[in-house]
């Protein structure tokens, strides 16, 4: 399908007809009356309201204190839904829990870049933060390449945060929060979920757990590699393109699995068209689920729902959510490698 199809397809979008499926997201993401101060965030931002400051700070205090006791490789049981790259695009992040389910009834696993791009980093962070919270068993974050300081400055989030709250208090307490993220994830024992790809510093699992994670993105080494990497047709090792990480071919897939006694790898950090792709024989997917990235690539976004048993393995699609009245908003960020 072209990217004039999609569009086609996108104009023809009933928006009453969305509004009314989105008010069936809010009440079940906010279903009954609020019972503690988290349910109430939820309500608000369920609804497109971003937190006031003190309340950003509370929720991060909060994450903070449940992260700290997470792994860098942190174990998901199944079932599952995956989810790839959503970039501060609020009303998409609603249009997953449409597609997929809200959450506590649908699990879920956030693969990273929650920030950035989009117009809507602030609200949608905030929103996916506090499901974590809520629901510590049932939705599990896993850190990105833009949940970084460095990264923030250039495309998006620190001028959001400006904006919207007038200081960089925000954006601090977040980028703050970001150095607790896991580094990655294992459902059910046998799926590798990094948010960009393997290392050539990294052999086995038991290597990512020993790192400390608590700190900026380094410039390079194996914290690096697995926000940065991606995956490659050429064999073995390439510098990448990005200017951070590695490509990587299916002989390096094959063997990490091998040694890890994993069956797959399920990673995020690149636009795909479709909103999935698969590569290495098989062996890896890619889930993007930002449709329509940065409002003008015409794409897909995608979900991938793991089965009870681990193995079964399902891709909902969904096209972008109908938006209005944000065109002003926008700011070119420098492209690298959309």
């Amino acid at each position: 399908m072209s990217i004039g199809d999609l569009s086609s397809r996108r104009k023809g979008v009933a928006d009453d007809c969305h509004e009314n499926r989105m008010d069936n997201v809010t009440s079940a993401l906010n279903s009954g009356k609020p019972r503690t101060d988290l349910d109430a965030f939820i309500a608000k931002l369920s609804e497109g309201t971003p937190l006031a400051e003190g309340e950003v700070k509370m929720v991060c205090q909060k994450a903070q204190e449940l992260l700290m006791n997470e792994s860098n490789v942190q174990p998901v049981p199944a079932p599952i839904t995956v989810v790839g790259d959503v970039h501060g695009q609020w009303h998409d992040l609603i249009e997953i829990f449409m597609v997929g389910g809200s959450p506590p009834d649908t699990n879920y696993l956030f693969l990273g870049d929650y920030v950035d791009r989009g117009y809507y980093s602030v609200e949608t962070v905030q929103l996916v933060t506090c499901l974590k919270i809520r629901y510590p068993t049932r939705v599990f974050m896993i850190r990105g390449n833009h949940e970084s300081r460095q990264i923030t400055q250039v495309y998006g989030f620190y001028d959001e945060c400006l904006r919207k709250y007038g200081s960089a208090t925000v954006w601090k307490l977040f980028t703050d929060l970001f150095d607790y993220l896991p580094l990655s994830a294992v459902v059910d024992h046998s799926i590798f979920c990094p948010h960009g790809g393997l290392s050539p510093s990294i052999d086995t699992l038991d290597h990512i757990r020993t790192l400390d994670r608590v700190q900026e993105i380094p410039h390079e080494g194996p914290m690096c590699d697995l926000f940065w990497s991606d995956p490659d047709d050429r064999s073995g090792w390439g510098i990448s393109p990005r200017g951070a990480g590695y490509t990587f071919a299916s002989d390096i897939t094959e063997m990490f699995l091998e040694v890890n006694g994993l069956s797959m790898i399920t990673r995020a950090h690149q636009l795909m068209m479709e909103g999935y792709n698969w590569t290495h024989g098989h062996r890896l997917v890619t889930v993007f689920s930002a449709p329509n990235y940065c409002y003008r690539c015409g794409n897909y976004g995608a979900i991938m729902e793991v089965e009870d048993d681990g193995k079964s393995k399902r891709f909902l699609q969904f096209d972008s959510a109908p938006k209005r009245g944000e065109d002003h908003l926008a700011k070119r960020a420098p492209d690298y490698f959309l």
